[in-house]
């Protein structure tokens, strides 16, 4: 393996493999085809921007997993996993975006090939990279096989982080810190927003002390005004305006895993709604914080959070985090637990979330956030370190 072999041990990967196999014994599924590029990552450090082809890791109940995809693509998974070359498995490029071939017949004929012509095969049938069309071929190729929807059976695996993993999400929130700040610093009227966030990406990039900073699975969200009262809009080319405001949604990511931290900037002084909301929200963070101990409920964080809120009005019936760590694009969730009313997950130390209490309403929108630890006992600790508020540049 080269210079950028698997980020961990290979006992952390051990791990992870008994976990998943654990839950895919408990499932009855005998070979797991995952597609899903953070869980690939997560069983055997692949680790490439090729989630565009098909390609995903072959995992049986026993023996190495095998990394498969693009012929092309097979010279990154050797200098990124940490299984042994024969388990890196390519298609030809005759495959690639073909009308009248798909990759997924090869696929089939390598799982014939392996023995598992006819078991019971879990496949991630929701998520982004796993297509219907896919999944079409791959039952055409292996009609003794029984297929079994294995959506999120890895993602859940993933939701308690080990001691190597909150190192790097650690290192990820310093990164976060010093982009956010950055954007607090550069935010001025006149600034054009394609510049500012040129500016943050460059330093996100560019990461902190020994740190390189590694491509975010989100974009830097920084919205202005009435466009900040929709969550997900990106940025544009117009100039900063006194009198609004700007949340700044973004992230840190070193070797993959992520701290995503959010802040609001307004320019001026800002509408007394919104200075209460701030309150609130600031508020309502701590209360969430506070309730964010092992033994306690996904649900009873949201249930703290959205308490001061509606004592001033604020109906925010929106879901209010979800875990976070390793990922890519176009998402750095886990899509597992959330944090709102009825999500009855149970806190364990290890578990890390966005705690994303985001307020959008009409003209304006405010985003105060912190990345959370569940630690053995007590309150959660926050792995960013940033002034809690709406700040405010007169």
């Amino acid at each position: 393996m080269g210079p950028h072999a698997a980020p961990f041990e290979r006992a952390e990967y051990e791990r992870r493999l008994t976990a998943t196999r654990r839950a895919m014994a408990e499932a009855g599924i005998d070979v797991l085809f995952v597609t899903d590029p953070s869980n690939q990552n997560w069983l055997t450090g692949y680790d490439g921007w090729s989630f565009y082809v098909h390609q995903g890791v072959i995992l049986p109940l026993d023996g190495e997993p095998c990394w498969w995809g693009r012929m092309q693509d097979t010279a990154g998974a050797l200098r990124t996993v940490w299984m042994s070359e024969a388990c890196i498995l390519g298609y030809d490029d005759r495959y690639v975006q073909s009308a009248t071939r798909h990759p997924m017949q090869d696929l089939a004929a390598r799982l014939i090939g392996m023995g598992h012509g006819g078991v019971r095969i879990g496949v991630e049938m929701d998520n982004y990279y796993y297509s219907a069309r896919a999944h079409a071929v791959l039952e055409t190729g292996l009609p003794d096989a029984e297929f079994v929807d294995a959506t999120a059976l890895v993602n859940w695996r993933r939701l308690v982080k080990s001691a190597p993993e909150i190192a790097l999400m650690r290192r990820a929130a310093r990164i976060s810190e010093t982009i956010a700040r950055l954007a607090i610093d550069l935010a001025e009227p006149g600034r054009r927003k394609n510049e500012l966030v040129g500016e943050v990406m460059r330093a996100a990039v560019r990461g902190v002390g020994e740190d390189w900073g590694d491509y975010a699975a989100i974009v830097p969200l920084m919205p202005s005004g009435a466009d900040a009262s929709a969550p997900h809009l990106t940025w544009n080319g117009e100039e900063m305006r006194r009198g609004e405001a700007t949340f700044f949604e973004l992230s840190g990511c070193v070797r993959r895993y992520h701290a995503p931290l959010c802040r609001t900037v307004h320019l001026g002084e800002p509408p007394a709604d919104m200075a209460r909301a701030a309150e609130a929200l600031t508020e309502g963070l701590e209360a969430g914080l506070e309730a964010a101990r092992p033994g306690n409920t996904t649900q009873d964080i949201a249930a703290a959070l959205h308490e001061p809120l509606r004592r001033i009005g604020i109906h925010r019936p929106n879901r209010c985090g979800y875990p976070v760590g390793l990922s890519y694009p176009p998402d750095w969730g886990e899509r597992t637990a959330s944090l709102r009313k009825g999500d009855l997950t149970v806190l364990e130390p290890g578990m890390t979330f966005h705690f994303m209490p985001g307020i959008w309403m009409e003209g304006w929108g405010l985003e105060t956030t912190e990345t959370i630890l569940i630690r053995d006992s007590g309150p959660a600790e926050t792995l960013c370190d940033l002034d809690r508020k709406l700040f405010v540049k007169p």
